[in-house]
C-alpha cells in the first residue's frame, strides 16, 4: 500500500445513517413566518411521516393562508403573529422560526417560554445580547433548540471535522476562511437593518464560520478586529435604484479573530466583490495543513477535493481527499429529522445554541469593531 493510500484510508466515507423515525408518536408542528425559507421547511416536514403541520403565523394578512394552500396543507389554524399562535396552540410540540433576522430572538424566546421546542433558522439572531437571552430561555425551558445549519450534515463538512479530530493536523494555530460571490446581493428583507440586522455576515458568513469552528471544537472567541463595507449594495452602478436607496447592511466583511487556545482566525465574506473568491479555506496545524477549495457561491459544501499537506519520512507530501457523495435524504431533510428526533427522544440538540452563541458573538464583534475602528474584546456573559 502506498503511503498516500494509507493516509487516505483514515478518511473514508462513513456508512449512511438511518433517518427514518423510530417512534409511533406524531408531532404537531407550527411555522412562524412563511417567507421563502419556510418553503424548504414545509417541503421537508411534508416528507416526514410523523409530522402534522397544525398552525402558521405571519404578520402579512393572508400570506400564511396562501402559503399553506400552495402546498395543499389543510386543517391549519392561522394567526397574525407568533404571540397569538403560542397563546392559543396548547399542544404544539415544535415550531420552525423562519422570520426576519431581527425578530429571531423575540419569536424563539417566546416559543421556549411557552414550552415549545424550536428549530431556529440561521443566523441565530443579530447581536450577542440577543443570543445570550435565547440561550437563557432555552436553559430555563428545558426544551430543544437547534439552529438551522444544514451544512453540518454534508459529508464533506463532516470529513473536515473528522480530519481535525483525528490529530492528522496536530495542534491547529491558524485558519483562513470565508467566501462569497462576485455578484450575489439578494434583495427583499435581506438588505435593510430593520429586518435583517446584518447583511452578508449573517446570510453566508455564519455558514463559513461554522465550517471551521465546528471542526476545531468551537473555542471561545476572545478579541476581534473587524471591517465592513457596503460599496456595491449602495451603488447605482451595481444595484437597482429601489434597492440601493434602502441598502444599509454589509455586503463585505473581514476580520482578524483571536480564539481561545492561541488560534488565529482570518475571515472574510462577500455578497459582491471584483474577484471570484477571496480564497480557499486553509487550516494550519503543527503537523499538517488542510486546504478546502472555495465555491463560486457559498452553498454549504466544498468547491472540490480537499488537500492534506504533510511530511512523510522527511519528504513533503500531498494527499487528495476526494469529494464525498451525500447519500440518503437531502441536507435539509437531515436537518429537520435530526431536530425532530431530539424532540422525540430527548437527545442533545444537533446544532446546539451553546456553539452558535460563539458564532454570533464573532459576527456581532465584527460589526462593533468596524463601527469603532479598532480591535475589541468579545464579552460573552455566563448563561
Amino acid at each position: 500500500m502506498a503511503i498516500g493510500d494509507e493516509v487516505l484510508n483514515k478518511f473514508t466515507q462513513d456508512t449512511v445513517e438511518d433517518t427514518a423515525p423510530k417512534s409511533d408518536r406524531r408531532l404537531k408542528v407550527g411555522i412562524i413566518g412563511t417567507g421563502w425559507i419556510a418553503e424548504s421547511h414545509i417541503e421537508s416536514y411534508l416528507r416526514m411521516p410523523d409530522v402534522d403541520i397544525v398552525a402558521a403565523a405571519d404578520l402579512i394578512d393572508g400570506k400564511a393562508e396562501a402559503f399553506m394552500q400552495r402546498y395543499g396543507v389543510e386543517g391549519v389554524r392561522f394567526y397574525p403573529s407568533h404571540k397569538e399562535m403560542l397563546e392559543n396552540e396548547k399542544d404544539l410540540d415544535a415550531v420552525s422560526v423562519c422570520t426576519y433576522n431581527a425578530t429571531h430572538a423575540e419569536c424563539t424566546i417566546a416559543a421556549l417560554k411557552a414550552g415549545v421546542n424550536v428549530l431556529l433558522e440561521k443566523p441565530m439572531c443579530v447581536t450577542t445580547e440577543e443570543a445570550v437571552e435565547i440561550c437563557r430561555a432555552e436553559k430555563e425551558s428545558g426544551k430543544v433548540l437547534s439552529i438551522g445549519f444544514q451544512p453540518r450534515f454534508d459529508a464533506n463538512m463532516q470529513m473536515i471535522k473528522k480530519i481535525v479530530e483525528s490529530g492528522a493536523l496536530g495542534e491547529v494555530y491558524y485558519i483562513q476562511t470565508g467566501g462569497g460571490r462576485r455578484r450575489g446581493i439578494p434583495n427583499s428583507t435581506f438588505i435593510e437593518k430593520r429586518t435583517a440586522g446584518i447583511g452578508a455576515l449573517g446570510d453566508i458568513g455564519c455558514y463559513s464560520l461554522d465550517m471551521v469552528l465546528n471542526a476545531i471544537g468551537y473555542p471561545k472567541p476572545l478579541t476581534v478586529s473587524g471591517y465592513t463595507s457596503d460599496f456595491f449594495g449602495t451603488s447605482l452602478e451595481y444595484s437597482a435604484p429601489e434597492n440601493a436607496c434602502r441598502f444599509n447592511v454589509d455586503d463585505f466583511a473581514a476580520a482578524f479573530v483571536r480564539l481561545e487556545g492561541g488560534i488565529i482566525l482570518d475571515f472574510r465574506i462577500a455578497w459582491a466583490m471584483h474577484i471570484d473568491s477571496p480564497g480557499d479555506t486553509i487550516i494550519l496545524g503543527k503537523k499538517a495543513a488542510l486546504r478546502i477549495p472555495s465555491t463560486d457561491c457559498w452553498n454549504g459544501s466544498v468547491g472540490g477535493a480537499m488537500t492534506l499537506y504533510h511530511d512523510v519520512a522527511g519528504s513533503q507530501c500531498e494527499t487528495k481527499i476526494p469529494i464525498l457523495e451525500n447519500r440518503g435524504p437531502g441536507l435539509f431533510d437531515k436537518k429537520i429529522r435530526s431536530f425532530l428526533d431530539s424532540v422525540l427522544y430527548g437527545t442533545p440538540s444537533p446544532v446546539p445554541s451553546s456553539q452558535i452563541l460563539y458564532n454570533q458573538a464573532i459576527i456581532d464583534g465584527i460589526c462593533k469593531s468596524a463601527a469603532v475602528g479598532h480591535e475589541i474584546e468579545i464579552d460573552i456573559p455566563e448563561i
